[in-house]
């Protein structure tokens, strides 16, 4: 067997070249402190006559072995001494190879493992080789130490005068592990003990540099390179701590798709595929998860702070930004935004208003409101935000006050649900509008307010739904026909439907029809669906701040497909249906959605319409326009009043009243009167294709994406790298040329650009992701306390079945105070209890309920039990009763036999 001394790198390796190979003789060689003008300091050597564990090898155990100098070294000694003469002997063993790595194994005599990774010897640091920065020595560390298979740390430095005199960098594993003490005989300790790990095995190997401070380099003056534990292999090393250190990109990714509700989980599985395998990925999914954890942690208590200050920001920096708060005692209490889209948006598509409360969107409860319109592609559109304390008529008050204060006008529509606080606040605020209660909401509490089998045993539901969705009729027949279902069905008693109609102006689309877009919306279906767009985005679980980030994310979707539609209509060139002229003026006005409601229309007017009876009053004619369905069967007929003088048209159907377009009544009017355009006064602007202005569409209002100049750059030189790769994926020769490149550059950006760790902390990365200071004070307070409908207690009612089953899976207690393990109490409350059972045992002489602390029973906190002769309103509270008494039962037998088999005693 061979056996090697081992003092410092280069000796070893001068001392294994001069070995011959295959030898069985051990080689002792004398421990020698030298001390020369590159290193100025000692060399390390392993003493092989100190006693080991062989179990583990603490720091002090290998400290006899591997003699390491003083961090105070005399530097100006330039003379040799002489150690005590140990003969330092480790025994060659093995090789040991693990994937790309490879490591010498050796022994001590009594059988210790020492690892020496086996490297190429470009890659092993030499003792007095000088270094331009610090960053050439955590480089060079850092490469020997991912090839060899050990991850490094920082250790300790010295200063003299606040000037860096030297410094450690360790293997991972060095230092010992902080054991727990607890005292193995106490029972409640030990289920108390927690299993845990740690990577600490005390291992010593490490570089030491010292800094001279006149030519501001490092010079290397120590190297241990042995390590008492084992290297892992290439297969590994996405696990080592220098992989798992995630940088700003992976902090950014992460952040970025939780705005998107992706966890971490799915985002690490992403970055797995994008990257080419988990190998190349930086991080594991806890890592990940704490990235959002560190995010929240950075927000913290200055979270109203930090999104007053945002928005802040936007309006003295963004055209027509506005905002507005109310603090209580500084506790933000309300808040609304809006910023130029919203406003020019409601400029030209305010006529109608809906606007409804959502919860869960944040982790203080607060109420998000939205208020939502319809744009010129028949698509949702947010006319601005808010975050309300609660729900009461003073908060709407000042919410409607506040959207009227940003936007200037009134709408002529609001819809909004049975909500009473809103109503109030709406009829005092927007005096001029008309308000309009949800049809849907009205009509899906039927079932609950018509019972006894009325809704479903016949056809009244159909009949109801049929009678009020009916958007032709008029007020009188509306109420002939609803009297006529009340008396057919005999509901004249019930109170939900007399109240309904009571309020039928309200929600009747019938007493809506000569307000303009009245039939834009009929149901707050589109706040709902834009409530369910933020909900995609947000959670409960959100800060404020993080709310913000991910209602800009869904803002920006529903602007992304506003300009994909706007984009469509501009670009392209609808089909027409018919040779009629003014198809093809409709094509050139509106927008592609409304042209295909419009063209539906006009192709109708053409085939399934038909003038039956005209009359002339002076320059007035009166047509009588029929249509019919596909089968050509008569459905309906409408009175058009037609001016042949300045071809003002009035239809019956009233469509450009309720939608904002022409029916298919007057179209064939126009047709049959060679009327090739529309006239002006029927195309409705919120309609036309450029309704809105340019500035809508530009990339500033866009708040989800980084737009600052080196966000902007970043993902330039992204794109170019992936366009570059992408040109040259069929060419290895020349992609591996351009992956040179690429190195090259690095190179020379990093010898350019030292390494900052202060750039590298968690909390300087989250600062630049979420563009807020790393520190800064807090005047403002993120609301507590907040309880609304929407809250929720978290909790459902337990039944007593329920509860005795619940603690019949409880394992006993042992009281203290009746010396004997019970169920439901224990000596804090065994008193309590004790006199509880003895006042139930008082009023019931039933058997299940006289157990109490004391006696063998143990049955805590049953209730008490009821006599079974007496008859029991509803048969589920009597199962309840009955699994009560069985749970009990069981209980006591349970409770009986532990008692038997433990000790009496209190020492237990």
């Amino acid at each position: 067997m061979e056996s090697l001394d081992l003092r410092s790198a280069s000796q070893i390796r001068n001392a294994h070249e001069s070995n011959t190979n295959g030898s069985d003789q051990s080689v002792n060689l004398p421990a020698v402190r030298t001390d020369d003008t590159a290193a100025s300091a000692s060399e390390e050597f392993v003493d092989a006559s100190s006693d080991f564990d062989i179990n583990y090898v603490d720091s002090h155990s290998l400290l006899n072995i591997v003699n390491e100098p003083s961090m105070s070294v005399d530097e100006s000694s330039t003379s040799s001494s002489t150690l005590p003469e140990p003969e330092p002997i480790l025994s060659y063993f093995a090789d040991e190879h693990r994937g790309g790595s490879s490591s010498r194994v050796f022994l001590t005599p009594n059988g210790t493992k020492f690892w020496k990774p086996n490297v190429d010897e470009s890659l092993v640091p030499v003792i007095g080789t000088v270094f331009a920065s610090w960053d050439d020595v955590v480089a060079l560390y850092d490469t020997y130490a991912e090839e060899s298979g050990f991850s490094t740390r920082l250790g300790t430095h010295r200063k003299v005068h606040d000037v860096t005199t030297s410094r450690i960098i360790k293997c991972n594993r060095s230092g010992k592990p902080q054991l727990k003490r607890f005292d193995s005989t106490d029972p409640a300790a030990l289920s108390k003990f927690k299993s845990s790990r740690s990577q600490m095995c005390g291992c010593t190997a490490c570089i030491r540099v010292k800094f001279d401070p006149e030519s501001k380099s490092y010079t290397l003056y120590s190297f241990v390179d042995y390590h008492n534990h084992e290297m892992y292999g290439k297969e590994f090393i996405e696990f080592s701590k220098k992989r798992r250190k995630v940088d700003f990109t992976t902090h950014q990714f992460v952040h970025e798709m939780s705005l998107h509700k992706i966890g971490p989980n799915i985002s690490h599985r992403v970055q797995c595929t994008l990257k080419g395998g988990h190998q190349n990925v930086r991080g594991t999914v806890t890592d990940y998860k704490n990235i959002s954890r560190d995010i929240r942690l950075f927000i913290g208590d200055r979270d109203a702070q930090m999104i007053l200050d945002t928005l802040r920001s936007r309006s003295e920096n963004l055209h027509n930004f506005f905002f507005e708060y109310v603090v209580d005692g500084h506790e933000l209490r309300s808040l609304f935004w809006a910023d130029d889209v919203s406003r020019c948006n409601y400029e030209t598509f305010g006529d109608v208003l809906a606007f409804d409360a959502t919860y869960k969107t944040n982790q203080y409860c607060m109420i998000f409101v939205p208020f939502t319109g319809v744009d010129h592609h028949k698509k949702c559109v947010t006319f601005g935000a808010a975050l309300l304390f609660d729900e009461s008529t003073e908060s709407y008050t000042w919410l409607l006050q506040t959207f009227l204060k940003a936007h200037g006008k009134q709408p002529r529509l609001v819809l909004t649900d049975q909500d009473a606080a809103m109503e109030k606040a709406i009829i005092a605020v927007f005096t001029s509008s008309t308000h309009r209660l949800c049809m849907w909401h009205i009509m899906r509490k039927l079932p609950a307010n018509v019972t006894g089998g009325v809704v479903e045993n016949t056809d009244l539901r159909k009949r109801i739904h049929k009678l009020v969705w009916n958007l032709i009729i008029d007020q009188d027949t509306f109420e002939e026909k609803w009297a006529a279902l009340i008396d057919e069905f005999d509901l004249s008693s019930n109170t939900w439907l007399q109240q309904m109609f009571a309020i039928r102006s309200d929600w009747v689309p019938c007493y809506f029809r000569d307000i303009p877009m009245c039939c834009l919306m009929k149901t707050t279906s589109r706040c709902e669906s834009s409530n369910a767009l933020f909900k995609v985005n947000s959670s409960a679980s959100n800060t404020l701040l993080q709310f913000l980030m991910c209602f800009d994310t869904a803002i920006d979707g529903q602007r992304y497909n506003q300009r994909k539609m706007e984009f469509d209509t501009n670009m392209t060139t609808p089909v027409l249906r018919t040779p009629s002229p003014i198809e093809k003026h409709a094509s050139t006005l509106y927008t592609l959605s409304i042209f295909k409601e419009v063209q539906k229309e006009i192709d109708r007017s053409v085939n399934y319409c038909s003038i039956g009876e005209t009359r002339i009053l002076g320059d007035t004619k009166i047509y009588t326009v029929a249509h019919t369905n596909k089968q050509f069967k008569h459905v309906n007929q409408f009175e058009v009043t037609f001016d042949t003088v300045n071809h003002t048209v009035e239809c019956g159907c009233m469509c450009f009243t309720r939608i904002g377009y022409l029916c298919r009544h007057v179209f064939h009017v126009f047709r049959f009167n060679q009327i090739n355009r529309i006239p002006d006064r029927y195309i409705s602007n919120r309609w036309l294709r450029n309704a809105l202005p340019n500035r809508v569409y530009e990339i500033a209002n866009r708040y989800s994406v980084d737009n600052s100049e080196a966000g902007v750059i970043r993902r330039d030189i992204m794109d170019t790298v992936c366009q570059c790769s992408d040109r040259l994926r069929r060419d290895p020769t020349r992609l591996a040329a351009f992956s040179n490149q690429l190195k090259d550059i690095k190179r020379q950006i990093f010898s350019e650009v030292p390494y900052n760790p202060e750039h590298e902390r968690t909390s300087a990365i989250i600062s630049d992701i979420l563009h807020q200071p790393e520190f800064g004070t807090s005047t403002f307070k993120p609301p507590q306390g907040i309880r609304n409908k929407g809250c929720g207690t978290g909790k459902r009612m337990v039944g007593p079945g329920e509860k005795a089953v619940e603690n019949f899976k409880k394992g006993p207690r042992f009281c203290k105070m009746c010396n004997q393990y019970v169920y439901g109490h224990d000596s804090r409350n065994c008193a309590k209890v004790q006199a509880a059972l003895r006042a139930a045992a008082a009023d019931s002489d039933t058997v299940g309920n006289s157990g109490c602390p004391g006696t063998s029973s143990g049955v805590s906190d049953l209730p008490p039990a009821h006599d079974t002769s007496t008859s029991v309103a509803s048969s589920s509270r009597t199962r309840a009763l009955r699994a009560t008494r069985r749970a009990a039962a069981r209980s006591v037998m349970q409770s009986t036999r532990v008692a038997e088999q433990s000790p009496t005693t209190r020492d237990i």
